[in-house]
């Protein structure tokens, strides 16, 4: 996962790690991040990658020469089949046709398109820098480019947004979209500038039952149109499912490279055997200055216990429709079986019983209900199995 830390400019609802600044000095940045990985997957012994995912920010920015140099590192180190999974994320307002042609001569094969609403007002409130034109001409280029592999993203639950208007917003996305679509409940973070209109009044907060029925009725109309619902906040049809994200939510490892960037992986090279969770330094300018002295800019690693590699996998396996499956779950835990934890008299019997879970030869899974309301079920889960 290599992380392009810059923006144009901070949207209105973003708390991410994100820099605006005058200018960028690309060359710097490309080094850094291509020593960084050569770094990190020398230090994790990596054999093969099975995918890449550049983040950020807005990786869109970048020169195709950037994103082109970081996956030749990356080949070059290790295995990275032909035809594997490299996605870009994009704002509208820098995808040009010729720019996304460069990334896809650059190995780019699928993109992820930040549209997040297709009303002009909503956009404004948003305080993203594109129109709902510049949208749909960027997804139209894209779908050009990189057919069956475009990916759009939605936020609901703005504030003063109504059933009706998200519902419009809804039926444009489905005459627009290709062929997976992310679905976002809009949250206010402290310290945003939405968030602080919110507080102070002069915006209203969505009530939360109004979220779920908007979260409903997305669900309702993506699977009647064809979409599998195969993760919380995703939906695909016709199998264009994202491989990369797929691997966060089995709890493969994985290896962040640039500022704010994590990672989960074993750093077989120091003669590591567990797992470790893994933070980049934040800021670009010390990030990169690390990274010049030592070859990465690792600023936190924390060893992972078997017991939270099973919390992780627990809680980002439940956001699938397939679940934690009775094969993954082994693997972290070879003595005791789902079975053994989850089937015995107590918590999650009890959801079960209520129609919330299943439990069966096949893994761990919420039902279609369940999936709607995961984070009300995790904690009396996670409760049963560190009790076990």
């Amino acid at each position: 996962y290599p992380q392009w830390p810059y923006c144009r400019k901070r949207c209105s609802y973003c708390n991410f790690n994100t820099y605006v600044v005058p200018a960028v000095d690309e060359a710097a940045v490309r080094s850094c991040l291509v020593r960084e990985a050569l770094t990190l997957l020398r230090l994790g012994r990596v054999h093969s990658v099975t995918s890449v995912f550049f983040g950020g920010g807005t990786p869109s920015l970048a020169r195709p020469r950037t994103v082109g140099a970081v996956l030749e590192a990356v080949a070059g180190a290790a295995h990275l089949p032909a035809g594997a999974e490299v996605t870009l994320e994009a704002n509208p307002s820098s995808t040009s046709a010729s720019r996304l042609a460069g990334f896809r001569a650059a190995g780019v094969n699928r993109l992820s398109i930040g549209v997040q609403s297709l009303d002009d007002a909503e956009l404004r409130l948003l305080g993203r820098e594109h129109t709902v034109e510049e949208a749909r001409k960027a997804v139209e280029a894209a779908r050009g480019l990189f057919p069956g592999r475009t990916s759009i993203d939605l936020l609901f639950g703005l504030p003063g947004q109504s059933r009706d208007a998200w519902a419009q917003r809804l039926e444009a996305a489905l005459e627009l979209c290709d062929d997976h679509i992310s679905l976002y409940q809009l949250t206010l973070e402290r310290g945003t500038a939405l968030a602080a209109q919110v507080r102070g009044g002069a915006l209203p907060a969505p009530p939360q039952d109004l979220l779920a029925d908007m979260y409903q009725a997305a669900r309702t109309a993506l699977v009647a149109a064809g979409f599998r619902h195969y993760e919380v906040s995703n939906f695909a049809r016709k199998g264009a499912l994202s491989t990369h994200n797929l691997s966060y939510w089995r709890a493969d490892q994985y290896i962040g490279v640039g500022p704010g960037a994590h990672g989960r992986f074993v750093p077989r090279a120091e003669g590591g055997h567990s797992r470790e969770a893994r933070v980049q330094t934040l800021e670009p300018g010390a990030w990169m200055r690390e990274v010049q002295s030592q070859g990465h800019g690792t600023r936190s690693r924390v060893v992972l216990s078997p017991l939270e590699q099973l919390e992780e996998l627990l809680t980002l396996g439940l956001r699938m429709d397939e679940g934690v499956t009775q094969e993954r779950w082994g693997h972290f835990s070879p003595q005791l079986s789902l079975q053994d934890v989850f089937g015995a008299p107590g918590e999650a019997r009890a959801l079960q019983q209520q129609g919330w879970l299943l439990l069966d030869s096949g893994g761990l899974r919420c039902t279609w209900a369940g999936l709607a309301v995961l984070d009300s079920l995790l904690p009396d889960l996670l409760w049963q199995l560190q009790r076990v």
